[in-house]
């Protein structure tokens, strides 16, 4: 019996402990740390390497309209500022979108924080059901050389038509003159000048399409500027000669420059023919060429009608004239300065100008001097 009760106690005494011991077990259990959930990524997997490739700006919302993540031309936009979208049209689209799903586009003027107004195209669609999508394409050079090729189109035809109208009514004049031998050599005359006017706006616009780039020309060779200068000078020799303008010339010897020859021709050409062409009966136009600073400065002064200072940002402009009547009274086509830029830009140089209404006009090519190796041959 002793035993029985013994054989009892001991079994109770087990099961005691062994509850004892699942109570503590479970105690530290819930004394351990739970590790935390990991959070949910910001955006979808992948979506961080796709945008960063994108050409476009990139803007992700969330459900709140609050951004997540944006790209660093977004910003510099305007589109998003401290944070948020807040242009007023992007948002409507937003919710539009939200709201059936539907990718939709828009075209807007933004006014980043520096510059000037930006054209762009903003595209919006549904990232994931929690996420929009904010693409924007910033169009501003593609509209400003849209606007060129327009402009320069009109201006084309337009001035194509003066020389064509002109010669087509000297024509039908000396049909008429026929019997009249003096009146046919005037006409003739004048048929001349129309022609040779015509000419020389077809080879401008012919040289301005292969600069339109400034890319650097494949033809470069080195070039001697005394030479180029003298030959400039005398392409406005019997102009200068008419008028009895003096053309003076001071080069500084063994100059070098590598370039496109004829284009370097043409803008030197360019400038002296304006100097010539501007300047009054009896004056005189300085063609000098020194080194300074490692470039050569090849400078064209006149004592002309000057440029007024407001005028002088749209010198360079294709077909601008800053006197019309004096310029179609002179045949000027409006593109020399036009092609004098664009041949400085494609041959490593720059243009600079300085004027003064009623003092005159000076301009300057500036291009890197060449120093001239053992194996290198002159043109």
């Amino acid at each position: 019996m002793e035993n029985a009760v013994g054989l009892l106690a001991a079994v109770l005494v087990g099961v005691l402990l062994g509850v004892v011991a699942t109570l503590a077990w479970r105690g530290r259990r819930q004394e351990e740390p739970v590790p935390a959930a990991p959070p949910a990524p910001a955006v979808p997997d992948g979506v961080d390497a796709v945008l960063s490739v994108l050409s476009s700006s990139a803007v992700v919302l969330d459900s709140s309209e609050e951004v997540v993540k944006a790209s660093a031309p977004a910003v510099a936009l305007g589109i998003v500022h401290d944070g948020r979208v807040e242009n007023a049209e992007i948002l409507d689209l937003v919710r539009r979108v939200r709201r059936d799903g539907q990718v939709r586009e828009l075209d807007l003027d933004l006014q980043p924080r520096r510059g000037s107004t930006a054209h762009v195209r903003v595209r919006i669609g549904p990232l994931t059901s929690r996420f929009m999508l904010i693409l924007a394409l910033d169009q501003t050079r593609e509209r400003q050389v849209e606007a060129i090729r327009r402009d320069f189109v009109a201006n084309v035809s337009h001035e194509l038509k003066t020389p064509v109208g002109a010669i087509n009514l000297l024509a039908e004049a000396v049909s008429e003159a026929r019997d009249e031998p003096e009146a046919v050599v005037r006409f003739a005359a004048r048929m001349q000048s129309e022609s040779e006017r015509l000419n020389r706006l077809v080879q401008q616009i012919i040289d301005l399409a292969r600069l339109q780039n400034d890319q650097i020309s494949e033809n470069a060779v080195v070039v001697k500027v005394d030479e180029l200068v003298s030959e400039a000078c005398e392409h406005s020799l019997t102009e200068s000669e008419s008028k009895g303008i003096a053309i003076v010339r001071d080069v500084e010897p063994d100059l070098l420059v590598h370039g496109d020859r004829g284009q370097l021709h043409a803008a030197v050409s360019n400038l002296v023919e304006n100097a010539v062409a501007y300047s009054p009966e009896g004056s005189r136009v300085a063609v000098t060429a020194r080194l300074g600073d490692g470039a050569v400065r090849i400078t064209v002064a006149d004592n002309g009608i000057g440029i007024p200072e407001t005028e002088l940002e749209r010198i360079f402009e294709r077909f601008y004239r800053v006197d019309p009547a004096r310029a179609r009274a002179t045949g000027g086509t409006g593109l020399g300065l036009s092609i004098v830029k664009h041949v400085a830009a494609s041959n490593n140089g720059s243009v600079e100008v300085w004027s003064e209404p009623g003092a005159g006009s000076t301009f300057t090519l500036v291009l890197p001097q060449h120093r001239l190796d053992m194996e290198e041959e002159i043109a």
